[in-house]
């Protein structure tokens, strides 16, 4: 349903630079927190539009079928089932957009009140990690099985010849036939001499080809060990760099460290995860001098959030149409987004920050867009403020009006950010 936010530029509004993005740790938080929120979205849409589709299509399907078995006596009335099953489909398909965007505008509508339950502070400690290692492969490390034996050939044994049969010549009969008994068996003897002559370097050879393999897999075996300790090592030093980041950045907010104030910061914005697509940015620079944060939220431009109210099914031209929210309806959505949207961030620093180092903020929020007048990029301020921490710790956000809460903070609104009309920034009074 949503745009993503792309281009952003580097543009200031408090006379230095707030180029200073989301740090490491905090993007990784942040791109964690991102991914699980997807998911968890992904899964229930995923189920839900599964089931109305498919009920939907089976009963088209069905009434398909039974159409195409008819007699003609039937067709008619099944050519109205089919109809009716198509159009039921189509309906179908118009309920689950409609929920989609239902709950597209109760995410946005819902910015601030989503935020109130959370706890928003964080807890360095529990960004240390472990190493988690994948279990070694460990099939090279069976041995080949070693060779049967190649066994020694049977000798061959004298065969006889039978008596000869007859009353005439049998004893020449028997001396041919013994003959050739005897040479048959001096064959086999010599061919039985060679074979075990050959066999020993048969043998070998078996042994030899066993040697080549074993060897050959207890070399691969130590080299995937070599390179599973490698890697291993490598994770090893990948987690103790991570948590020698977070030890010392602990070690510097203690100490109210310009820079860990700054990444905790970044930590704590990247934790809190707005609607999938509803790409917020964030960049802050604090002063120790002061104890204030100069914060700069850029979220989506108006022409990112959808400005369908429903969709319809259209019978006639069987298509489904949008239905376009009133521009009142959109100017006022929009403008509830950058109010909730001022109080949120304020809320979610203010009560991460428990060591009370920030004790005050200079927030901004704008958009990055196209100029209509130039076609150039450009940014745009819809609201200021400038709030202490005591003087925002007295309002209770679980029952006000953004748009007045702001309005009793002193704080510059646009009167117009869906038409792009930016707010008077200068001079915003400090609570």
């Amino acid at each position: 349903m949503f745009q993503f936010l792309a281009n952003v530029n580097e543009n200031c509004i408090w006379g230095f630079d707030l180029a200073r993005r989301r740090g490491f740790l905090a993007e990784m938080q942040h791109q964690a927190r991102v991914a699980e929120q997807r998911q968890r979205a992904a899964a229930r849409e995923q189920a839900a539009s599964a089931r109305r589709a498919e009920q939907a299509w089976k009963a088209e399907q069905r009434a398909q079928a039974a159409l195409q078995r008819a007699s003609e006596a039937d067709r008619k009335r099944l050519e109205k089932e089919a109809h009716d099953a198509h159009v039921a489909s189509r309906q179908a398909e118009v309920e689950q957009l409609n929920a989609q965007l239902a709950s597209v505008y109760d995410q946005v509508d819902s910015l601030l009140e989503s935020t109130l339950a959370v706890d928003d502070y964080v807890d360095l400690a529990s960004l240390r990690r472990r190493a988690e290692h994948p279990p070694f492969d460990r099939r090279l490390e069976t041995p080949i099985p070693a060779p049967v034996p190649l066994p020694d050939p049977p000798a061959p044994v004298f065969e006889p010849p039978a008596p000869p049969t007859g009353l005439f010549g049998r004893k020449k009969k028997l001396a041919e036939a013994q003959a050739q008994a005897e040479a048959a068996y001096a064959e086999a003897y010599s061919a039985w001499e060679h074979e075990m002559a050959q066999l020993p370097g048969r043998r070998q050879a078996v042994a030899d080809r066993y040697a080549a393999d074993e060897n050959n897999r207890t070399q691969r075996l130590a080299a995937a060990q070599a390179r599973y300790l490698d890697e291993c090592a490598a994770r090893e030093t990948d987690v103790a760099e991570h948590n020698a980041s977070i030890d010392q950045l602990i070690t510097n907010l203690s100490y109210g460290s310009v820079e860990a104030v700054q990444e905790y910061v970044g930590i704590v914005l990247a934790n809190s995860v707005y609607p999938d697509g509803f790409s917020v940015e964030h960049e802050a620079e604090f002063d120790p001098g002061t104890a204030e944060l100069a914060l700069r939220v850029l979220i989506p431009s108006p022409d990112q959030i959808p400005t369908i109210k429903s969709y319809k099914y259209v019978k006639a031209s069987d298509e489904i149409t949008p239905v376009a929210l009133s521009q009142k309806e959109s100017k006022d959505r929009y403008a509830g987004i950058v109010h909730q949207v001022v109080l949120r961030t304020l809320h979610e620093i203010f009560e991460a920050d428990r060591r009370a180092l920030i004790q005050s903020i200079a927030l901004e929020v704008g958009t990055q867009t196209i100029n209509p007048a130039t076609g150039n990029e450009t940014y745009i301020p819809f609201a200021a403020v400038g709030v202490s921490r005591e003087a925002f710790s007295e309002i209770d956000l679980s029952a006000v009006v953004p748009a007045a809460t702001l309005e009793h903070l002193g704080a510059s609104i646009s009167k117009n950010p869906l038409g792009l009309a930016p707010a008077n920034v200068s001079g915003v009074r400090r609570s």
